[in-house]
């Protein structure tokens, strides 16, 4: 498990960049890797308060002198495939380098400092793009709560099918349409289902039913070869890091598409992710026991169990829904919190998910996502997407404005936000995974 808990994470480590101190997402105990611009050339950096430390500037400059042969190439490309591909010890040391490079009064911070406007960019300044080149993206359905909730809609004698606490469920997605934080969605075309005199049929229209999802990134490390498989007791070490996801879905051409097969237009369109990858290094003092079983769940098979996961695979991220529609905005109100939950809510762990995924022999390859699947909470409204908060549509959103919302409008623009929390840590934070809907 990747649990290794050092000096990188001591809440009284700070940083010589002033806006990391205090700072909400990225103080100098987080350091999430990401792919930015500020012209043509894609280069990768390290956010640090509102600051992106351009770490191939940094290595030029000879500030990372420790770095190995392998890590300093990993980390001059125009994508994190190859550093996603370093083993867990490599992506660890790079991680305490950076820490060094960054960190009031070390002597390598000292020196980092007469460089700050070579290795500095303002976030504001910027172009956050997609981490890496994804080569597969699969749709996990962890959140036990979010199947509970859409079987009651579906299936209410059956709201969760047999097999769900015996395996991890999941479809593959779309890699094509994964798209960085802010780029706008737009609202697709499809069959839908409509009844007339000779039964349903399918009629080609604009989705009327419109939503998001909130999920969790799981970013690929190291993969494995065709045919092998990755161990449970090891698998966490082939997960790089973690951001947040928007699986944007069309209900209603999902409803007739999905029969008997899985989603395909009603999900392929377009998937958001954040542009920060919160490492699984930093993670260490978020790290939760996996969602407990009774009695009468069924024990994971052997493949899928392991005593360290199940002590420590979970996650604790507080999670939030923020919508802000066009009215809104031009009225000048604040988004509008629609739910909240924890990533603390997922029936199957992040190695789980690995160890399930290869079983049969698939090869994972670095760089390659999954989605945990939608993430919400066993009671009330703390939903993660519009098809559960509203009962299929049945019971609309009021919001504090006077509208209301049974599923996305144009000009609506969902955010979702994720924080890590513990006693005698700093909080950490995952930045924002944003988009606004167009028709």
């Amino acid at each position: 498990m990747t649990t290794h808990i050092d000096r990188t994470h001591g809440a009284a480590l700070a940083s010589w960049v002033e806006s990391a101190h205090g700072h909400a997402q990225f103080p100098i105990q987080n350091l999430p890797m990401g792919v930015f611009a500020t012209g043509a050339s894609a280069r990768i950096g390290c956010a640090i308060g509102d600051q992106v430390l351009d770490v191939a500037a940094a290595l030029s400059a000879g500030l990372l002198p420790d770095v190995d042969t392998r890590t300093a190439r990993a980390v001059t490309g125009e994508t994190l495939n190859a550093w996603m591909a370093l083993d867990a010890a490599q992506r660890r040391t790079l991680r305490v380098d950076l820490s060094r490079l960054l960190e009031a009064g070390s002597h390598t911070g000292a020196i980092a400092q007469r460089h700050r406007g070579v290795i500095l960019h303002a976030q504001e300044d910027c172009r956050m793009l997609l981490p890496a080149q994804v080569g597969d993206y699969t749709d996990y359905y962890a959140g036990i709560h979010h199947a509970y909730n859409c079987g009651v809609i579906f299936r209410p004698e059956q709201p969760l099918q047999p097999n769900y606490k015996h395996l991890p469920v999941a479809y593959h997605g779309r890699a094509s349409t994964l798209m960085p934080s802010g780029v706008p969605v737009h609202r697709p075309s499809g069959q839908v289902r409509v009844d007339g005199d000779g039964g349903p049929q399918g009629r080609f229209q604009p989705t009327a039913r419109l939503d998001y999802e909130l999920e969790l990134a799981i970013w690929v490390g190291p993969g494995n070869p065709l045919a092998t498989r990755i161990d449970i007791a090891q698998a966490a070490q082939h997960v790089a890091g973690f951001g947040l996801l928007n699986d944007w879905s069309a209900r209603d051409i999902q409803a007739w598409e999905s029969a008997p097969l899985g989603p395909f237009l009603g999900k392929n369109f377009m998937t958001s992710v954040s542009p920060w990858v919160v490492t699984s290094d930093a993670m260490a003092p978020f790290r939760a026991a996996r969602m407990p079983r009774d009695a009468s769940d069924p024990r994971p098979l052997a493949y899928l169990d392991d005593a360290d996961d199940a002590a420590c695979g979970g996650l604790s991220i507080a999670l939030e829904v923020h919508l802000s529609t066009r009215r809104m905005r031009e009225a000048g109100l604040a988004p509008h919190r629609l739910s909240h939950g924890d990533a603390s809510a997922l029936w199957w762990t992040p190695a789980q998910m690995v160890a399930h995924h290869t079983a049969g022999g698939c090869n994972l390859r670095p760089g390659d996502l999954i989605g945990t699947g939608t993430i919400s909470m066993p009671e009330g409204r703390e939903c993660g997407c519009l098809l559960e908060m509203t009962h299929g549509g049945k019971r609309p959103v009021q919001l504090p404005n006077g509208e209301v919302r049974s599923f996305l409008e144009d000009g609506d623009e969902v955010v979702l936000r994720g924080t890590c929390r513990r006693e005698g840590f700093a909080s950490i934070g995952f930045g924002e995974c944003r988009g606004q809907v167009r028709g």
